[in-house]
């Protein structure tokens, strides 16, 4: 379960992909395959959320790192690298960018 508490400092890599949206479910089913084989054992991993928009031509993944040092060495580890080839064949386009966690405001 994801925790957003801006104190534990995590990395947080929202990655939005563009698709064709008679492939959103491909594309989900490999971003769901590479976060469960490929990066949830990596050391650094905290957590992933998979979302696909309602229109279907986009997919997102919001994952959080214990640091920016894991996240590079995630990406340079060469089966990651072929997760992400395998992700970005797929999508018509994608925009990883890292945030800062500032705040959460909850119920």
């Amino acid at each position: 379960m994801t925790t957003l508490d801006p104190s534990d400092g995590y990395v947080v890599l929202i990655n939005t992909f563009t698709v064709d949206a008679a492939k959103a479910d491909e594309l989900y089913r490999e971003l769901l395959e590479a976060t469960e084989k490929g990066m949830k054992p990596r050391p650094g991993f905290v957590s992933a959320n998979l979302h696909v928009s309602n229109d279907r031509t986009h997919v997102t993944n919001y994952a959080q790192w214990r640091s920016r040092a894991d996240i590079d060495a995630m990406m340079a580890d060469p089966t990651a690298q072929a997760h992400m080839k395998r992700a970005a064949d797929i999508a018509v386009s994608f925009e990883p960018i890292y945030y800062e966690l500032r705040d959460s405001v909850t119920v």
